[in-house]
Formats: C-alpha cells, sequence, structure tokens
C-alpha cells in the first residue's frame, strides 16, 4: 500500500501529498509529516479536505495533520461505491498507506459518524474523537428517503458549481442523495454506539441550521446527544457555538481546535 501510494506523491519539506490506492478508486491525500501526535480529518458528506485549513492553522506544527478527499470528492477519483461501509475502508486505507497506528479522528458532519463508527471497529487503535455538528439522528424509512431525493434533485443543477468550492461531488443528484440516505440511516442507529466507546469523544455543536432543515429541527437533531451524555461519561460538549452547520469550520474554528487540544489531553489522562 504505502508503495503504491508513493508512485504519485510529491514533497514539501516534510509534506507528503499523493494519491492512495483503494478499492477501485485513489484518494487524495495530504500529509503534513513530523512527530507530533496524528489527527487525521474525515469530511463532511460532499466536501473535499479544503475546509479544515483554518483548524489546521489554529492547531499549528505541533500536530501532525492528515486530510483526504473521499471518492469522488475533491481531487479524488470517481467509484462504483459511495457506501458508508467503504468510507470506512478509505480511512483503513489511509491510516495504513501513511503508517498511522492511533490517529486521533477529527470529523464534520458525515465525517464525525464516520470517526465515531471507526472507534467503535478500533477500540485499542484510537487516541479519541472530536466531532463536529454531528448527533446519533437521521431521516429515515420510506418518508425520510423521499425528502432526501426531493432535496438532492432540487439542487441538481447547483452542485456543479459546488464542487470548485470543495462543496459537491463529481456524483450525480441521485449518487448525492443515495450518500445522504445512507449516512442519515446509519446516524439514527448510533447511539448504542456512542454509548459503549472508550475513547475521549468531544462534541462541537453548532446552533444554526442545516442546508434543507426546517426551523427548529437541528435543535431536536442535536438534542439526541442527551441519552449519550447522560450515560457515557467519556463523551462530552466541548462546546456549542453560534454558526450553523455549513459556517462552522469557518467561523468557529478555535472552538474545534480548543476541542482537539481537550480530547489530546483527556487521552493522556486515560493513560495515566
Amino acid at each position: 500500500m504505502n508503495s503504491a501510494a508513493n508512485i504519485s506523491s510529491t514533497a514539501n519539506d516534510s509534506t507528503w501529498t499523493g494519491r492512495v490506492p483503494v478499492d477501485d478508486t485513489a484518494l487524495a491525500v495530504t500529509d503534513t509529516g513530523g512527530p507530533g501526535r496524528p489527527i487525521v480529518y474525515l469530511n463532511g458528506a460532499y466536501a473535499s479536505q479544503q475546509p479544515w485549513r483554518p483548524v489546521i492553522a489554529e492547531l499549528g506544527s505541533g500536530y501532525r495533520h492528515i486530510t483526504f478527499d473521499e471518492r469522488a470528492r475533491g481531487k479524488s477519483k470517481r467509484s462504483a461505491d459511495y457506501s458508508f461501509e467503504a468510507s470506512l475502508r478509505d480511512v483503513d486505507a489511509v491510516l495504513a498507506a501513511r503508517g498511522v497506528d492511533r490517529p486521533l479522528l477529527v470529523g464534520w458532519s458525515y465525517g464525525g459518524i464516520l470517526a465515531w463508527h471507526w472507534a467503535d471497529r478500533n477500540p485499542d487503535r484510537i487516541l479519541g474523537v472530536v466531532t463536529v455538528d454531528s448527533a446519533p439522528y437521521g431521516l429515515t424509512g420510506e418518508e425520510g428517503r423521499e425528502r432526501i431525493r426531493k432535496l438532492f434533485h432540487k439542487m441538481r443543477f447547483v452542485l456543479p458549481l459546488a464542487r470548485p468550492f470543495g462543496l459537491a461531488a463529481r456524483m450525480t443528484a441521485a449518487q448525492h442523495a443515495e450518500v445522504g440516505i445512507d449516512a442519515n440511516e446509519v446516524a439514527a442507529a448510533s447511539v448504542p454506539v456512542l454509548e459503549r466507546l472508550t475513547c475521549p469523544v468531544r462534541f462541537v455543536l453548532a446552533t444554526g441550521n442545516s442546508l434543507g432543515s426546517e426551523d427548529g429541527e437541528m435543535e431536536q437533531v442535536r438534542a439526541s446527544l442527551d441519552p449519550v451524555l447522560a450515560h457515557n461519561p467519556n463523551v462530552k460538549v466541548s462546546a456549542k457555538v453560534a454558526s450553523n452547520h455549513s459556517h462552522i469550520l469557518r467561523k468557529d474554528f478555535r472552538a474545534v481546535a480548543e476541542a482537539v487540544r481537550e480530547t489530546a489531553a483527556a487521552h493522556i489522562q486515560q493513560v495515566h
């Protein structure tokens, strides 16, 4: 895996950029290198690695920052499989290619759901999880699926315009919808997953609406975290910030960075 990935790499000081092959595709990856604690950033469902830049700049060179574009996002290649399980395999592939065994995972939205599921499957390999405005809640059933499909059908002409900004994938509107449906169903069944996590988990929650949400709906979504907070002392809310779901990484990157520091410190306390 490492040798295949390195074929297309370029180096700038200690930073590595290149492609990591997995399944039928190849993922665009950036690794700042260095001896610092490795942080792997997991993107929103249709986003590229670009929105993490303010968080990375705020945390600085004391950490090793690894970002990557999911299948058909950013500079990564297309695939025949955009499922949640495929996204979990992508995390494994990036970790193996970059020689990282015990990451701190930081995920926004869809990436947060990925982070806690990966942590649940790999309890001995995870340092901690920071989740940015994700929750164990989803639109499910035929009504939920139809709502998601209608949303992306309405957006079908806008999606290509959003791609250069790292906010949409090189997928059809129908494929975007299926990714959303898959993620909503996984998220809705995630309370037991979060309740059994043994690593430090910190949430940064927004207060505003999300794309396609109705007024007040996102507060209901975020309230789905309450049973987890009551049952698992490893899971805590680090901050609740003023921005909305879409703008949280740009406007409240300092709160996200502080949650990373807090999670790293909590891990040190656990092992001592």
